[in-house]
């Protein structure tokens, strides 16, 4: 019997569908505050701001924390696997005291709002660990445990973890937390909506005014705003360069019924292997295994459904497990230097603001945004604005990041193009749910064919910077290798930075030839 099931699904979004709601509302001409994503970041800002007498509209391009808000492991910490001693090291112990301070501050708040507002949304005080199995990671743990620990951070050095698997050792921080995710944005939205705020979901922000901020182009017309949020995971409008200082990676997660006594009543990270556990309520008075790992980065495995085989061989092997009930991957954004951008989305903007970079710690990091977003709004004093500053300019720190994105971006320009260009009819090989980047006359065609055979071709030029797309067989996607765009097998955007969709393609007969130009054919803004 197959370990997975056929279809990917995320437990979180399969297990607390949001409310029907009454049809498409209006878009308003003109907003106070708009935010631009209603995920934990944007929601956390909305709802603090509308909190405070703010008149708020949050734009959804799909449905209310279905995105990376709605497929992570939610583990709700503020050990961010190993960077205490890391940070400390790049920045000093005042900086990584205030990044631990910062994340404590958030599970507080979590915690606090979860009481105040009665919150029914699974959420549980547990101890977080980063483990090893491999013995030569000891000393870089203990390391860990002696920075946190010097930082103010509940952080000790354990052996025994509770696992059904001998260990080397651990990083354990005391009390932190997890909950489910949907749940808890979907109370949010509930607070934000009664408190006078408009949340539209399926519309797509897709670009500012030329010269006026304050002007926002959505698919469902243009609206205009005091401040405008850009809570989108990856920001949407090119002009803060993020696209240069971002690193996207994905992750695989599964779930499966757990049996009693699967995990002790904790939160699992493995420093040598990646893989992330936890257990949660399934609501019906057992509990779920959440196991997570496998993690690549967008367009650059060509095998993913072989990770995902990988993983769900792992927990059988590690967990005992007999049949994950669900799969899915979550996507995140790394900055260069390892803290997120939080606060103007470049140094001229005065009230253009932006969330990202969360490094796959989202949960608390997108509350940290809403928080100091929200005070930054406001006029409230923070102690973290210079900290999450975008404009921040850390050289020693970013500059060989910087360059090495910059030649892995050349590297797919010069290597993918001629690949789509080599000879042979792939298109004819193709298989049932096979995909396949190639050409149709001079314009490079993402071809995919469904399980009924049914042939739909687009274009493989990303719209955001124009690199081409690769074929990921888990999701049936098109992901983008440079920056992390991802559309569905038709062209339509699943997955920013890119706003618009890839072009339906005619195989039958080759389009127009591109007009002369030294970028690639149809490269985006």
């Amino acid at each position: 019997m197959d370990l997975l099931p056929d279809a990917t699904l995320s437990y979180w979004v399969d297990s607390a569908p949001g409310p029907a709601g009454d049809g498409p509302a209006r878009l308003p001409r003109e907003a106070d505050v708009l935010v631009l994503g209603a995920g934990i970041a944007g929601l956390t800002t909305a709802y603090r701001l509308a909190r405070a007498g703010r008149s708020v509209t949050v734009l959804e391009a799909a449905r209310i924390a279905e995105g990376v808000s709605g497929h992570t492991t939610a583990k709700v910490t503020s050990q961010h696997n190993l960077i205490y001693a890391d940070l400390t090291r790049r920045y000093g112990h005042d900086k990584a005291a205030l990044y631990g301070a910062s994340q404590q501050a958030a599970i507080d708040w979590v915690a606090g709002q979860v009481d105040e507002l009665g919150i029914d949304c699974d959420f549980r005080r547990r101890h977080n660990h980063v483990y090893a199995e491999d013995p030569s990671y000891l000393d870089t743990l203990r390391n860990e445990t002696d920075a946190a620990a010097g930082l103010g951070l509940p952080a000790e050095f354990v052996s025994d973890v509770g696992l059904p698997f001998p260990v080397a050792g651990a990083v354990r921080f005391r009390n932190q937390a997890q909950f489910h995710p949907r749940k808890w944005l979907l109370a949010l939205a509930k607070e934000i909506t009664e408190a006078g705020g408009l949340i539209l979901e399926g519309v797509r922000a897709t670009g500012l005014g030329r010269t006026d901020e304050s002007l926002v182009h959505t698919s469902a017309g243009d609206v205009r705003a005091r401040d405008v949020v850009v809570a989108t995971h990856y920001p949407v409008f090119d002009r803060g360069a993020f696209f240069s200082r971002l690193v996207p990676k994905r992750v695989l997660l599964t779930a499966a019924p757990a049996e009693p006594g699967t995990l002790a009543e904790g939160m699992y990270i493995a420093a040598d292997t990646g893989h992330s556990m936890r257990t949660t309520p399934d609501g019906h008075g057992g509990e779920m295994l959440l196991l997570g790992g496998e993690g690549y980065h967008p367009g650059e495995e060509p095998e993913v459904e072989e990770r995902f085989r990988k993983l769900a061989a792992w927990g059988q092997d590690r967990l005992n497990v007999s049949r994950f009930s669900h799969r899915w991957a979550t996507q995140d954004n790394s900055s260069i230097d390892r803290l997120p951008y939080i606060g103007r989305y470049h140094p001229l903007a005065r009230h253009l603001w932006v969330a990202a970079g969360f490094g796959l710690w989202g949960m608390t990091n997108g509350t940290v945004a809403g928080l100091l977003l929200a005070d930054l709004i406001t006029g409230d004093e923070n102690p973290w604005s210079r900290l999450y500053d975008p404009a921040r300019l850390n050289v020693r720190q970013s500059a060989s990041k910087l360059a090495g994105l910059g030649l892995k971006t050349g590297r797919h320009y010069t290597a993918d193009y001629p690949r789509a260009f080599a000879p042979g009819d792939k298109i004819a090989e193709l298989g049932p749910g096979e995909g396949t980047v190639t050409h149709v006359g001079r314009h490079p065609v993402a071809a995919h064919r469904d399980a009924e055979g049914r042939l739909t071709a687009v274009s493989a030029v990303c719209t955001h910077l124009g690199c081409l797309v690769a074929f990921n067989d888990a999701e049936q996607t098109w992901d983008c290798p440079c920056h992390g765009s991802r559309f569905g097998v038709d062209g339509s955007v699943r997955h920013g930075p890119a706003t618009r969709p890839l072009k339906p393609v005619e195989i039958d007969q080759a389009p127009p030839p591109p007009p002369p130009s030294s970028a690639p054919p149809e490269a985006g803004r």
